[in-house]
């Protein structure tokens, strides 16, 4: 009986183990799982990023375009008086 005794000792052990790997096994796939969730989601927003920023890459260029029309009118507005003076 001393033998019998011993060895449920161990299969008492082999079994809290293999529930013990059984929860990790759990809990690893669960947060691999949650993982490629988050890293599909950060493609997505990494996408969307890149439209945001391809639609607003002109707004670096609003001083270049409102200088150019600034110079416009002033040529227009000497041209428009050059032009009451000769025809008056």
């Amino acid at each position: 009986m001393t033998v019998g005794v011993a060895l449920t000792g161990w299969y008492l052990g082999f079994a809290i183990a293999a529930v013990v790997i059984a929860i990790v096994v759990a809990l690893v796939a669960t947060i691999l799982r949650l993982a490629r969730r988050i890293a599909i989601q950060a493609l997505a927003v990494d996408e969307q990023l890149e439209l945001a920023r391809a639609a607003t890459n002109c707004i670096g260029d609003v001083p270049k375009v409102n200088a150019g029309l600034k110079d416009i009118a002033e040529c227009c507005i000497a041209a428009r008086g050059v032009l009451e003076a000769k025809f008056g």
